[in-house]
């Protein structure tokens, strides 16, 4: 039986870093005297150049989410066919695939980052493979290197699903400079946010044109619709804030930098839990996210039993990704859903945990919220 006594108010497993509402006003007073709500105003305009410096990348489009923008990536490469991807990811990385007609190819996951598997990606191409739809899981950069090498030997185009990965870096260059395109998302569960927001970054200029007119209705001027396109614009106040947020992120980080420090230290030698992976002093992370995998057999508990035993503490913790999406019913037909083909993901898929993480939380409240789960170890 637990010494401890249950939360007074709630611990969530994230919550929104919310700016000055000083701030907020002044930037609403700049939007009011302009007279410009969307459509590529001023506050949008910005926010694109100051993104593209910040996050160190050639081209970037907003977004008013990162599933639209998603959708429009798949559209502004011409993809069709196969897609492979990840079952370890959130629903909408394969549903932007079946809303552009797109079959999604599950291939199994990494043991140690829970990324996309490098190595198990090129034994999945057919002739029907037209892309490799990869995951930054929890801010963990993928295999880039490998993954750029099978999708050139193929011809194969490459589009990162980088909604965890605001601000990571590998060698020094932002991660938006890996493959065709990276999405980004800005929602308000981020370390970052626009509160409903998202973007594209890529290298091309002529992929910009292209990605600006599709998430505009296809319109090019006044007289001029030259494609199909999607409404996917973000509109001005959402940039007002994205641009305020951009003041926020670095002390944010660092923050939880140090909570993701004292998870370290309190459950690096409880038997049975795994901690998130180690990168390498090469790659700069954002520490979005932390995220522990309970072995049921080590620890005596399964991760569904930790789960719902927190919720005794007031503790809301999170099956993140759960279920797989391999076996949403939408998808467990497709011959790459079966389990035999997913060995590792079915197993990391059961004992993954996303801890309370954002920079409000307090040292000793993440002290107690280990204390509570190494209480629970039989």
């Amino acid at each position: 039986m637990s010494n401890f006594e249950p939360f007074t108010e709630s611990i969530y497993v994230t919550r929104p870093v919310f700016p000055k509402i000083e701030e907020v006003t002044k930037k609403l007073e700049d939007i009011w005297l302009a007279k410009w709500l969307t459509n590529n105003g001023p506050q949008h305009y910005m926010l694109e150049k100051e993104l593209t410096e910040y996050l160190k990348v050639p081209y970037l489009s907003l977004f008013n989410n990162g599933t639209i923008a998603l959708i429009v990536a798949c559209q502004s490469l011409r993809l069709q066919g196969d897609v492979i991807t990840t079952p370890f990811t959130f629903a909408a990385t394969p549903h932007v695939l079946s809303w552009n007609n797109i079959q999604p190819i599950f291939c199994d996951v990494d043991e140690e980052t829970m990324n996309i598997d490098a190595e198990k990606i090129e034994s999945m191409i057919t002739p029907h493979t037209s892309a490799i739809l990869a995951v930054h899981v929890f801010g963990t950069p993928c295999d880039t290197e490998k993954i750029q090498e099978v999708a050139d030997r193929y011809g194969l185009k490459v589009i990162y699903d980088a909604a965890h990965a605001f601000g990571v870096e590998i060698d020094g260059q932002g991660i938006g400079n890996f493959g065709d395109i990276s999405m980004l998302s800005f929602h308000a569960t981020k370390l970052y946010h626009t509160v409903e927001g998202g973007a594209l970054v890529h290298k091309d200029e002529h992929l910009k044109a292209r990605i600006d007119l599709l998430k505009n209705f296809g319109i090019k001027n006044e007289d001029e619709v030259v494609m199909p396109g999607i409404n996917g614009k973000l509109n001005e106040v959402s940039a007002a804030i994205g641009r305020i947020m951009l003041n926020y992120v670095e002390g944010e980080r660092k923050k939880r930098i140090r909570l993701h420090e004292i998870y370290n230290e309190e459950l690096g030698e409880v038997e049975g839990i795994k901690l998130m992976p180690k990168c390498g002093e090469n790659k700069k992370l954002n520490y979005q996210y932390y995220v522990i995998r309970i072995d049921e057999k080590i620890f005596g508990k399964s991760r569904d039993e930790v789960y719902d035993e927190f919720k005794n503490y007031n503790v809301f913790t999170r099956k993140y990704f759960h279920p797989l999406c391999s076996e949403f019913t939408c998808y467990r037909q497709l011959n790459s859903s079966s389990p035999e083909n997913l060995p590792v993901a079915n197993v990391v898929g059961k004992q993954v945990l996303s801890m309370p993480m954002y920079g409000e939380l307090s040292e000793d409240d993440v002290r107690k919220i280990c204390g509570i789960l190494k209480s629970m170890k039989k």
